[in-house]
């Protein structure tokens, strides 16, 4: 199994932004010292808790200080943009970084981005899809463009001037474009049906049960059964929150204590999801009583906290609830104290991913 990293990012709205713009940035930089595989960034623009504006312009800033780690969006919101410049992009970023690149692409969840961007009462899930067809289109086909759709038109046949280079959008490094990747938010995601249906490939979210993470791969397996592609576990993604410490009780504190940069997080999320009337994610059966989800069962039943061994025992038993996965995506929290945040990211790396892989090989193995 590989780790990735994961960072919406969500910050207390107080702190300086200057100094978490810097933090998120210094986090992916040591995840790369310490050979995590990927690196996701999340994007809104109406959020001052949520506050990469735009996951690409916050991973071009990483380009030339990373060595080997592939950098991905996490993700491109698609109604909020034009499909010619998300495609423009992309194909950039992806020749900036020589193919270390992901694209990771949704509808958007965040309502105060619906209101900015005028798309509140518009068929936000029909804007997604044609967004991404108009983009794979420029990506694989040839300028002066003939698209069509019933949100976007986009040619350049009036103006283009091939000899000079006028009109023509440039392809991707890699081939016909980089790998696309959804994150699945909700239980028995349909949409990770028609994701695998296209090659596409799944990020499940941190903030759902381990029960509901696993009901994600049937949903990619049928996609991909539909299209005869074979459905490899390697290709799934797993976002978990996690935190490690040297001693055990430094990591509860850390993790569960009233000041938890943890707590927050699922503070931030249990308000944002509740009030949209999606506390479901965070209930155990569709019967639990709305008023038996606290913010202490959330946080009890989605963080794993521990030292390096506890870690790795809590994350190996999650896998025999979810199944197989390839990447466990650590992800990114606001660093209350930053000494303990890189010591997680060092631990997790360093010891409970070893652990975590000769637990998984032993098993296999018997």
């Amino acid at each position: 199994m590989n780790l990735g990293y994961f960072t919406m990012p969500l910050h207390p709205p107080r702190r300086n932004y200057v100094e978490t713009l810097r933090e998120d940035r210094e986090a992916i930089l040591l995840a790369d010292r310490l050979g995590y595989s990927e690196a996701y960034v999340g994007e809104h623009v109406t959020d001052v808790a949520e506050s990469v504006t735009s996951c690409a312009a916050f991973l071009a800033s990483l380009i030339h200080d990373t060595k080997t780690i592939k950098l991905g969006t996490g993700t491109l919101n698609l109604p909020n943009g034009h499909p010619a410049q998300l495609a423009a992009t992309v194909s950039m970023l992806d020749n900036m970084l020589e193919g270390r690149f992901i694209v990771g692409i949704s509808p958007g969840g965040l309502p105060s981005d619906w209101e900015v961007f005028e798309n509140m009462d518009k068929n936000r899930a029909g804007m997604f899809v044609e967004c991404i067809n108009h983009m794979i289109a420029i990506w694989t086909g040839d300028p002066p463009y003939n698209l069509k759709g019933e949100f976007w038109n986009i040619s350049t046949e009036k103006t283009m001037i091939p000899d000079i280079g006028q009109g023509i959008i440039p392809k991707p490094f890699q081939k016909p474009h980089p790998p696309i990747v959804v994150t699945a938010v909700e239980p028995f995601s349909r949409g990770l049906t028609e994701a695998a249906k296209r090659g596409w490939d799944p990020i499940s979210a941190n903030f759902l049960l381990p029960q509901w993470v696993a009901s994600h791969w049937p949903k990619y397996v049928e996609g991909c059964e539909a299209v005869g592609r074979k459905p490899e576990p390697a290709n799934w993604r797993v976002a978990k929150t996690v935190f490690v410490a040297d001693d055990e009780a430094t990591a509860r504190r850390y993790a569960f204590g009233d000041d938890s940069p943890y707590r927050f997080y699922y503070q931030q999320l249990f308000f944002k999801l509740k009030r949209a009337g999606r506390i479901n994610l965070f209930k155990p059966s569709k019967d639990t009583p709305d008023e038996q989800v606290t913010l202490d069962t959330v946080v009890d039943s989605l963080v794993i906290a521990g030292t390096p061994e506890q870690v790795a025992e809590q994350l190996l038993a999650f896998r025999e609830t979810t199944g197989d996965f390839g990447t466990l995506l650590y992800c990114g929290i606001d660093w209350v104290d930053a000494r303990l945040a890189r010591r997680s990211m060092e631990l997790m790396a360093l010891k409970v991913m070893p652990a975590l892989n000769r637990a998984i090989g032993e098993r296999k193995a018997a």
